[in-house]
């Protein structure tokens, strides 16, 4: 045989660890596991080829790089979850026919599927089909592959009734390869991939909830029923999830914010959040901490206007990539008839609320000439800016309209990017320990397909802050195409109490807003040079990083963060006096005091701040008058200590301090 022959008859496959497999043409990734190894056969659910998951079934290509996924791989969970979405629309369809499906993906941490049905599901319906999407895993239908002909495709949906797959089949690009899956008798539209069977699926899976959602999104087509569920690889995977779910819902910042008297939110001002005194002196503590950090790190701190001309971010390029998320309004001067009648002409341009700081503060840098000793620059301010959310979008403080960053900018030499990076992440790091997180998750997000700039100024931004993470010593992940439009960033992410992850920290690098915005130093050969323009958060925004803090100690906060530190209750009106005289010694000391003497019982009085979180109680009867003591009570500590007052005070005290 000719090697040509042999060629067109075999292909050759290149393994994760850099090995090569020569193997017949035509070989399915089913049949290229068993040639390594029946059991690793047995074990796979999916391969990956070039990085893109495949069904089994389908044969490999000459050249590519490819690797068996088996069902503990992380890979497995996007499939387990896509496959669990089509046994739930099989599931609805056997229990409630007439039933329309439109569309189920796998979504972080589980799936949904849309169904469009005259009388929409309630929780009460979950069960019945729960227990209806075990039965048909336990059937084992093996998921196959077909390619159909567009208006077949078109045709088979519309003749059964199936409106929205055929409105989908329909809106397709001609160049799109149609696919159907099957599962037994049931089929649906999909891309895929698919595991081997239903089986593998397994029972780790719980329905969660049930909501309205537009068909597209769209709020004038029609009302559809959508129906959440999460599913995991093994039975202790969910009960975690589970767990997790519902010990975040007695955190949620929203109730506790109620219970403890912090904020609101209401319809009148949507995504802008009522602050309470309670809470502001959460923010406020916040702030000044982050204040003095600042400061001895070696920040100036500015302040800029909220309203700026749209002329402004045009030439910022903002505009162009950010105007429906601006809050724009017409910028309209009065004018005169000659009767002298006052009327107002039709605006010529723009106004808009800042979404974002970084544009003012080079017009600042911009003010009078900088020399290459100026530099570095590091431009802090707690700028308040406005993002046009969308209404479903908005979720108490952790997605607002409104919101002030703890934002600064650092104008510096390319020289200096290394230890500028290096010295925010030191930074960021005591911040975050200070706050009480101490798992941080780094990642460095790439360029992505949208963006400004040149191919050779994303390269050297995004090697700088590589070299940084590396001479730091930090690990990190790549998440590719992730980077703002004009520049690489990192992303810091905080795991909290309870294992959910945040993302808050950024830093980011920008070596085009500089040039954009005109901005130069004069360098030590005399001529003109254009700094780099490090942006960098640690919090993100204050309020959303209130609503973690908040969560994250189920509304126990810190001595030095929370609103009221110590609360003085009497267990009779014999102590009234002397409690107004500790309140007072409290107050002078520093402490954030509150008094009781309601003419209530005691147990009362404790449960009451313990639901409001206060951390200390002093607790004062006719005993503790006469021998000038207090009961001291801290919340969740069912043992009380009984010290004289000033020993008390300052040790409460001394404990109220914040960390820096």
């Amino acid at each position: 045989m000719s090697n040509t022959a042999a060629a067109l008859d075999h292909i050759t496959l290149t393994l994760p660890d850099g090995a090569t497999r020569t193997v017949p043409a035509g070989t399915t990734g089913l049949q290229f596991a068993e040639s390594i190894a029946k059991s690793l056969a047995k074990a796979a659910i999916a391969i990956s080829v070039n990085g893109d998951i495949r069904d089994l079934s389908r044969p490999l290509e000459d050249g590519a790089t490819v690797s068996i996924i088996k069902r503990e791989d992380n890979a497995a969970l996007e499939m387990i979850r896509h496959d669990c979405a089509h046994v739930l629309a099989e599931a609805v369809q056997e229990l409630f026919p007439g039933t329309q499906v439109t569309i189920g993906p796998s979504i972080e941490n589980g799936f949904y599927y849309d169904f469009a049905r005259n009388e929409p599901f309630t929780l009460e319906d979950l069960p019945k089909i729960e227990a209806k999407m075990k039965e048909i895993i336990g059937r084992g239908a093996a998921f196959e592959r077909e390619v159909w002909d567009r208006n077949d495709a078109i045709k088979f949906f519309t003749d059964k009734g199936e409106m929205y797959k055929a409105e989908l089949i329909r809106d397709l690009p001609g160049t799109e390869t149609i696919t159907i899956y099957k599962q037994g008798t049931w089929l649906d539209l999909c891309r895929g991939p698919h595991m081997p069977t239903t089986k593998h699926i397994g029972t780790a899976f719980k329905l969660t909830k049930v909501a309205g959602a537009y068909w597209r999104g769209d709020s004038s087509k029609a009302m559809l029923t959508r129906i959440y569920g999460t599913a995991w690889r093994t039975e202790d995977e969910l009960q975690a999830y589970l767990t997790q779910i519902e010990e975040a819902e007695k955190r949620d910042h929203r109730k506790l914010g109620r219970e403890m008297d912090l904020f609101h939110l209401q319809e009148e001002a949507q995504g802008s959040v009522f602050w309470h005194d309670k809470g502001y002196t959460i923010w406020l503590a916040l702030e000044g901490y982050v204040r003095r950090r600042l400061k001895s790190a070696g920040y100036i701190e500015v302040k800029t206007p909220q309203l700026m001309d749209s002329r402004f971010w045009e030439q910022s390029g903002h505009w162009g990539k950010y105007r429906e998320n601006m809050f724009v309004v017409p910028d309209v001067v009065p004018n005169t008839d000659e009767g002298g009648k006052v009327f107002k002409e039709e605006p010529k341009h723009f106004m808009a609320l800042k979404p974002m700081n970084c544009p003012a503060h080079v017009q600042i840098f911009n003010q009078g000439i900088k020399s290459y000793r100026d530099l570095p620059i590091r431009m802090a301010e707690f700028g308040c800016c406005h993002r046009n959310e969308a209404h479903g979008a908005l979720h108490g403080l952790m997605r607002v309209r409104q919101f002030t960053q703890d934002d600064a900018h650092i104008f510096c030499r390319e020289d200096q990017i290394e230890a500028e990076s290096m010295a925010f992440c030191e930074l960021l790091r005591v911040m975050y320990t200070d706050l009480g997180f101490t798992d941080v998750v780094v990642k460095l997000a790439t360029r992505p397909e949208k963006r400004v700039g040149t191919e050779e100024s994303w390269d050297y931004a995004e090697n700088a802050l590589k070299q940084a993470l590396d001479k730091a010593g930090l690990a990190y992940e790549i998440a590719p195409g992730d980077g703002a439009f004009y520049g690489p960033k990192l992303e810091f992410h905080i795991r909290d109490a309870i294992g959910r992850s945040w993302t808050c920290g950024t830093l980011q690098l920008d070596p085009n807003l500089p040039e954009r915005l005109g901005a130069s130093y004069v360098g030590e050969d005399g001529a003109k040079h254009r700094p780099l323009m490090l942006h960098r958060a640690i919090l993100g925004s204050l309020e959303r990083f209130i609503g973690i803090l908040i969560e994250n100690y189920a509304g126990k906060l810190p001595l030095w963060l929370a609103p009221v530190q110590c609360v003085v209750a009497t267990i009779t009106s014999d102590a009234d006096d002397y409690a107004r005289d500790v309140l007072e010694k409290l107050k002078v000391a520093g402490i954030r005091a509150e008094i009781d003497l309601r003419n209530e019982k005691i147990n009362y009085k404790v449960r009451e701040h313990s639901l409001a979180k206060v951390p200390v109680m002093f607790v004062v009867g006719k005993r503790e008058a006469e021998e000038q003591k207090v009961a001291i009570r801290r919340l969740g500590d069912e043992k009380q200590a009984f010290d004289p007052l000033e020993s008390a005070i300052q040790a409460l005290a001394e404990s109220v301090k914040p960390p820096y």
